[in-house]
């Protein structure tokens, strides 16, 4: 209880900050991301959150809609533009997210949250990452981010969850700076981004 009270008063206090300085930044990425692709700058989707309730998530977008003859979205690889990967890698893309953070359907440090339609395909294990509010970043992002297959991504998420306290958060927080001026684990093998969980086989 005294964990949540505090995670709580973390996420209250860094998201309000966040929000405030980089303010000037992220009116900046907006205008780049409409000139570059169009209005709306921000991207919205909605994901699964604690204990796999729905919430709309916030991110400044990085592909653009082009579709084929018929009418289905090209693949990630080809509508992401140059000012999208250099979003992505730098991890910019996430700062509307301290909006979610502010808003408490997210937590600064906690398992991705990902799409409502891998909900159904976790095993029993793999729920546990439901059972904390999703983060900004987490234990898998600064252990492999996209380069590590599902199952570890889930594996890492699990062990967070059982192992969570404040500072494994702090660590978190302070490796997720450093791993973002690395650039480390932007994306899957061969992949623009993560190709989609189709569940344990």
């Amino acid at each position: 209880m005294l964990h949540s009270a505090c995670k709580r008063l973390m996420d209250i206090v860094c998201g309000a900050a966040g929000l405030v300085i980089f303010s000037p930044l992220m009116l900046w990425i907006a205008l780049c991301v409409r000139r570059e692709m169009s209005p709306p700058a921000i991207f919205v989707q909605e994901r699964a959150g604690l204990k796999g309730r729905p919430f709309k998530l916030y991110k400044y977008r990085t592909m653009t809609d082009e579709r084929d003859e018929q009418g289905e979205l090209l693949p990630d690889e080809r509508r992401l533009t140059g000012l999208g990967r250099r979003l992505r890698s730098t991890s910019l893309d996430e700062l509307p997210q301290l909006w979610n953070v502010l808003k408490g359907d997210m937590s600064l440090v906690g398992p991705r949250p990902l799409l409502m339609e891998y909900v159904p395909l976790y095993s029993g294990t793999q729920r546990k990452r439901l059972d904390v509010k999703p983060g900004i970043t987490g234990w898998a992002q600064i252990n492999g981010r996209n380069s590590i297959s599902w199952p570890e991504k889930f594996a890492l998420d699990v062990w967070y969850v059982e192992h969570a306290s404040i500072l494994l958060d702090i660590r978190i927080l302070l490796s997720t700076i450093r791993k973002a001026a690395a650039r480390e684990g932007i994306s899957a093998a061969g992949e623009a981004t993560m190709p989609p969980f189709k569940g344990e086989r």
